[in-house]
C-alpha cells in the first residue's frame, strides 16, 4: 500500500492527558479521509448530492451495525456535506416525552439530529417521531382527562440520522420511515491496515509493517479497536523506551493487555470456556450465560456475540450458543 501522507501530531509524548486530543485527531475529517464503507458511502454521496440539487433537506437516514465500525464518524461526515449543523443525543437520553419534546423544539430549518443507540429509546417515546418525521410535527398531549387535548406544533425541515446496533428492537413503523437504511460491515484487513498507517503516521509513531501486520490481526476488523490497540502500543513503546514498533512490541503489548492474537479479550474467552467447560458444550441460553458470567445480556449480544460469530467461532441456535471446533482450537481445549 501506498504512504498516506498526514501532518503529524508532534507534542505526543509531551502531553499527560492526551487521550480526547488524539481521538479527535484520528478521526476523520472529510468524506475522502473515511476509509472503508465504499458501498455506503457511493449510495448516501447520490443521496446527498440530489437533496442538495433540489434544495431539500435530506431523507432520514438509518445506520445498524456492530459497535466501532463508524456510524457516527459517517453522520457527521454527512452533515458537515450537507452543510448543516449536527445535533445529537442518545437513545438512553430519551426516556421521557419532555426529553424528546425538548430535542425536536430546539431544532432550526436544515439540521440534522443524530440519536446514537436509538434501540434504547422506549417505544411510547418513539411514537412521538412518527409525526416528527412524517409531517414536521410535534404532538403532545395537554391536560388529563376528558380535559385533554393534542397540541401540535411545526417543526422545521430537518434530517433524523438515528444509529443501532440492535435494528431488531426498532419497531417496524419506525424503520419504515426512514428514507435510507445502511449497514455497517466489518472492515476487511486491507482497510484496517490502512487505517492503523493512518492513525500511526498521525500519532508520529515508527511502526514496521510486521507490526502493522499483527495489529490488523487483532484489531477484530474494526477501526476503533484498531486506535484503541495502536494507542496502547504507543504506550507500552513510551514507557519502555522503544523507538521502532515492531511485530514483537505488538505481542507483548497484547500479551500486557491480555488480548490474544485474534483481538479477543480475557471475558471473551472466559465466556466461551464456560460453554465449553461448564456447559460441555450443549446449548445454553442467554439468560443462564448472563447469571452465569454476571454480565449484562446487552454486553454479551451486542459485544462479545458479533465478532465470535464472524470468525467462527460461536453458534446461536435456537436452543441457545454453542462454541464450534475452531473455539476449541484457539483455547487449546
Amino acid at each position: 500500500m501506498s504512504k498516506i501522507n498526514m501532518p503529524k501530531i508532534k507534542t505526543v509524548k509531551k502531553r499527560q492527558n492526551d487521550e480526547e486530543f488524539i481521538d479527535s485527531a484520528l478521526r476523520p475529517t472529510s468524506w475522502n479521509d473515511y476509509i472503508g464503507q465504499e458501498k455506503i458511502k457511493k449510495v448516501l454521496a447520490l443521496i446527498l448530492a440530489a437533496a442538495r440539487k433540489r434544495k431539500e433537506s435530506v431523507d432520514h437516514l438509518l445506520f445498524y451495525g456492530p459497535a466501532g465500525l463508524g456510524k457516527t464518524t459517517l453522520a457527521n461526515l454527512a452533515a458537515k456535506e450537507m452543510g448543516a449543523n449536527l445535533k445529537t443525543a442518545t437513545g438512553t437520553a430519551l426516556q421521557k416525552l419532555g426529553d424528546l419534546a425538548a430535542v425536536l423544539s430546539n431544532l432550526e430549518n436544515g439540521d440534522v439530529l443524530f440519536i446514537d443507540e436509538a434501540h434504547r429509546i422506549p417505544r411510547a417515546i418513539e411514537e412521538i417521531l412518527y409525526p416528527a418525521m412524517e409531517a414536521r410535527k410535534l404532538c403532545l398531549m395537554i391536560g388529563k382527562g376528558l380535559a385533554s387535548r393534542i397540541v401540535s406544533i411545526d417543526l422545521p425541515a430537518f434530517t433524523l440520522i438515528a444509529a443501532t446496533t440492535r435494528p431488531s428492537l426498532l419497531s417496524n413503523p419506525l424503520r419504515s420511515r426512514f428514507g435510507g437504511i445502511f449497514h455497517f460491515d466489518y472492515y476487511d484487513s486491507g482497510e484496517i491496515e490502512t487505517i492503523i498507517k493512518r492513525s500511526a503516521n498521525l500519532m508520529g509513531l515508527n511502526m514496521d509493517s510486521g507490526a502493522i501486520l499483527a495489529l490488523a490481526e487483532a484489531s477484530r476488523f474494526t477501526p476503533r479497536t484498531a486506535n484503541r490497540l495502536l494507542k496502547r502500543a504507543r504506550d507500552f513503546s513510551e514507557v519502555n523506551n522503544l523507538e521502532i514498533i515492531d511485530a514483537e512490541v505488538i505481542k507483548k503489548t497484547l500479551k500486557f493487555f491480555e488480548v490474544d492474537e485474534l483481538g479477543l479479550e480475557i471475558c471473551e474467552r472466559n465466556f466461551l470456556k464456560a460453554i465449553i467447560v461448564k456447559f460441555h458444550n450443549r446449548p445454553v441460553g442467554i439468560n443462564v450465560l448472563t447469571s452465569f458470567l454476571g454480565e449484562e445480556r446487552g454486553t454479551i449480544e451486542e459485544i462479545y456475540e458479533p465478532y465470535l460469530m464472524k470468525i467462527g467461532f460461536l453458534q446461536r441456535t435456537p436452543q441457545g450458543r454453542i462454541a464450534t471446533q475452531e473455539a476449541y482450537k484457539h483455547l487449546g481445549l
